[in-house]
Parts: structure tokens; C-alpha cells; sequence
């Protein structure tokens, strides 16, 4: 024996399985039930939860779970078939009101159950893969409540109406809707666009066909786009109050289509009031605001800016082609500059320096300014009066800031060895008169080779 092996011996728990009686479940749900029914009759201060969660625990650690959750959903369903008919029964404007009232009570009560089930709600609705008591109540409510025959239709008529009589101008209660919106979000986004927002576009879009028609008819260009931009306005305020956020991209491009897109050629080019009389009138705020709307549409900007360079291409042809202006130069030139400022203040002010309308400015002088063979000429007379005869009246900041602006023009010239040729012969005279500045004389010759390098200037600067 003493050469025998040793052996480990382990004392192991008494395993007793404890089998619970049938009926002392049933009393145990009898208890459960009671219990959620007296929290739907807000009737629930004489419980203690702590016994009834002990009450629940006991139903699960028996494996009487699945009796437990098939209860709950009975209990629960019941209730709500009856909250259902009360709603049904709302007669006029208390329908929401009593449909909001009902959704809080509901949650509460929602709350308070899930807490008494937390037991359950965490090992064994997880362990057998069913829906989870918050969104089982959820579920339930949107199925029995807001699917409602009865009540769908209505809630949705009732939403859509007092959307249209805020367009209308009158005052609805935005804290309740923006409640029964948020309601609707809750219960998930597939129930919101359901019954609110899809039918909510359907009619909005239906809604600004026919008032855009209406108002384009009786009204001009610039208080047409003043409607639309307050109506844009209206439905982001909207959105802000009592609509899900998500819903402001599709309700503005809504407004956009109706008000600006399918008005916008006619718009842009609508007589006396349309973009090219903006321009002639300088209406900056009427510019800015139509290209802020055009700007959210596709091609909006481009049927803008098509019609800006038509405008500035055929007036700056109709300058530089008259006979009268070319009987004087010193004018023309100042025509010429006063004409880019008009437009570059448009473009700073009213289009946020938007490049493309810059460049567009920049080709339409381009074109019109080489339409006129002689105004290599013209420029170089207009610098040779400035630098011969302003320094008499004008400060030399000023002086600057014309050299400046005339060099854009020079940009735009195709014959500079012409200007060059011209300003050479001006330049001598005035050398040999006397009458010039030496720095401006050198500041002008500067920006030349700004643009076009030093063998352009080299001759200038030998003089």
C-alpha cells in the first residue's frame, strides 16, 4: 500500500436542482401584471419595485423568462388598443394635444417597467435574441397607435394643415408639433418620412409650383427674388422649430426647384427688371440677393454670367465704336475705366468677388476694347494727360490708383508694341517739356514690366 500512488480527492457542492411549481409562476406574473397594469392607471406610489424586481428575477432565474416577456407583450398590447379608442375619440384641434399627452405617459410608463424587468431585460431578452423592453414598447406603440387606421390619416392631415397655415401666416403651436415630430423620429427615421416628411415634400413642392407661378406673374424681378428668399428663409426657420434637422436639405431644395430653378432663365432676362437692368440701375442688393439664389441651383450662376458678358460685350462695343467718343480720347479712356468700376463693384459687392465673374468681366473688356484699332493710342494720350497735367490738381496716392487702373486696360490690349510705340513718343515730348514726375514716370514704367518683362520696357527705361 505504501508504494500505491497517491490520489487528489476533490469535495464537490451538493447539486440540488430546485424545480418551482407552475402555480407559484403564475402567481409571481399574477403580481407582475397587476403591477404594469397599475402603472398605466398612474396608479403605481403603494408599489415596492424592489419586490417586484426580486418578483421578475424570480420568474428568469426559473426559466419562467419566456412567459414573463409573452406576458409583457400581451399587458402592453392591451393597453394600447385602449389608449387607441381614446384617441380615436378626440374630436378637433385636441387630437394632438391628446396624442402628445398619451405619448408621455406612455414613456414614463415605459421607463418604470423596464426598471422593475431589468433582470430579464439584460440576460435573457439578450440570450434569446427578442427585442429589448425599451424598443419593444416603441414598437408596440407605433403599431397600434400611429399605424392605427384611425389615426394615421388624421395625424398626417393634421401635421400637413398646420403647416400650410403657418405659410399662410398664422400663429399654430410650433411646441406641441415640433413634439409630435420629434414623437414620430423616436418611434424611427422609415416612420417619420412615412407619415410626415414624404408626404410633407409632396405638398410643398405641389404648394410653391403654383404660388411661384402666381407671384412671377404680378410681380418684377427684384420682389420676386425677395419672395423667394424669405420663403427659403420660412421653411429653414422651420426646420429649425419643429422638423427633424435632417429634413432641411430636402424641403430647401424643394423650394429651390419650384421658386428659383424653374423660374431662373425667365428671371434673369425678364424686362426692366432682370439682371441687365440690375446692372444699368446698380441695384446691389437685388444683385447679391439674386446671385445668393442662383447660386443653389445647377447652371444658375452660369445663366448669369452668360448674360452679364452679352450685356457688358454689346454696351462696350456700343463705347468704343461711337464716333462721337472717338473724337475724344481723354474720355474715352476715363469711359473706359469708369465702366470697370462699375462692374468691379458689382462683382466685390453683390457676387463676393466670384472669380469666374471677374474672369468674365476680364474677357468681355478683352474683346471690346481691340474692337477699337486706335486704343493703344488712347491709353498712351490718357497716361501722357495724366502724367503732363495731373500732377497739377491730384495727389500723387491718386495719380497711383489711375496708373493702376490703366495698366488693367493695357492688360487688355492685343497690339502692346503699339502702346509701347505711342507712349515712347509721348514720353520724349514730355521729358523734353519738363512737365512730369520722375517717380511717376518710373512707377508707370514698373507696372509695364510687371506684365510683360524687361525687354518690353528697356527702351523706356534707357529715355
Amino acid at each position: 500500500m505504501s508504494g500505491a500512488k497517491k490520489r487528489n480527492f476533490q469535495i464537490e457542492a451538493f447539486k440540488h436542482r430546485v424545480v418551482v411549481d407552475p402555480k407559484d409562476a403564475e402567481k409571481a406574473w399574477n403580481i407582475l401584471e397587476h403591477a404594469i397594469h397599475e402603472i398605466y392607471n398612474y396608479n403605481a406610489r403603494g408599489f415596492v419595485f424592489e419586490d417586484l424586481y426580486r418578483t421578475a428575477y424570480y420568474m428568469v432565474y426559473h426559466r419562467f423568462g419566456e412567459k414573463l416577456y409573452s406576458g409583457l407583450v400581451s399587458t402592453m398590447t392591451s393597453h394600447q388598443k385602449e389608449i387607441a379608442k381614446s384617441i380615436e375619440a378626440v374630436q378637433g384641434a385636441m387630437f394632438l394635444e391628446e396624442l402628445n399627452r398619451n405619448w408621455t405617459e406612455h414613456n414614463t410608463a415605459l421607463r418604470m417597467i423596464r426598471d422593475i424587468l431589468m433582470y430579464m431585460d439584460r440576460t435573457f431578452i439578450p440570450s434569446t435574441h427578442k427585442t429589448r423592453i425599451h424598443e419593444l414598447g416603441l414598437n408596440l406603440w407605433r403599431d397600434n397607435i400611429i399605424h392605427s387606421s384611425k389615426i394615421q390619416t388624421r395625424l398626417q392631415d393634421t401635421l400637413l394643415e398646420l403647416v400650410q397655415s403657418e405659410r399662410s401666416g398664422d400663429v399654430i403651436n410650433r411646441g406641441l408639433t415640433r413634439n409630435i415630430t420629434k414623437m414620430l423620429m423616436d418611434l424611427g427615421p422609415s416612420v417619420y418620412e412615412e407619415i410626415f416628411e414624404k408626404p410633407f415634400l409632396d405638398v410643398s413642392s405641389d404648394f410653391y409650383r403654383v404660388e411661384s407661378q402666381q407671384v412671377i406673374e404680378h410681380c418684377d424681378c427684384g420682389d420676386y427674388l425677395k419672395k423667394a428668399e424669405e420663403r427659403l428663409n420660412e421653411e429653414i426657420e422651420r426646420v429649425s422649430h419643429y422638423l427633424d434637422a435632417r429634413s432641411e436639405a430636402k424641403i430647401t431644395r424643394v423650394v429651390e426647384k419650384e421658386m428659383i430653378e424653374s423660374h431662373m432663365h425667365r428671371l434673369v432676362h425678364m424686362e426692366n427688371s432682370g439682371l441687365v437692368s440690375m446692372i444699368m440701375d446698380e441695384k446691389f442688393e437685388d444683385l447679391g440677393r439674386m446671385y445668393n439664389l442662383l447660386l443653389r441651383v445647377p447652371s444658375g450662376l452660369t445663366i448669369m454670367k452668360d448674360v452679364m458678358i452679352s450685356h457688358i460685350r454689346e454696351t462696350g462695343k456700343d463705347l468704343v465704336t461711337d464716333p462721337e467718343r472717338l473724337k475724344d480720347p481723354i474720355n474715352f479712356v476715363q469711359e473706359l475705366l469708369d465702366k470697370k468700376d462699375r462692374l468691379d463693384k458689382i462683382i466685390n459687392l453683390a457676387f463676393n468677388d466670384d472669380k469666374d465673374f471677374q474672369n468674365a468681366l476680364s474677357s468681355s473688356f478683352e474683346y471690346f476694347i481691340n474692337l477699337n484699332p486706335r486704343s493703344p493710342e488712347f491709353i498712351s494720350l490718357f497716361v501722357d494727360d495724366k502724367l503732363r497735367n495731373g500732377l497739377k490738381k491730384d495727389k500723387e496716392e491718386e495719380i497711383e490708383l489711375v496708373l493702376d487702373k490703366v495698366t488693367m486696360l493695357f492688360r487688355y490690349l492685343e497690339e502692346k508694341d503699339l502702346f509701347e510705340k505711342y507712349y515712347q513718343q509721348h514720353l520724349a515730348k514730355r521729358l523734353l517739356s519738363g512737365k512730369t514726375s520722375s517717380d511717376a514716370e518710373r512707377s508707370f514704367i514698373v507696372k509695364l514690366k510687371t506684365e510683360c518683362a524687361y525687354q518690353f520696357t528697356s527702351k523706356l527705361e534707357g529715355m
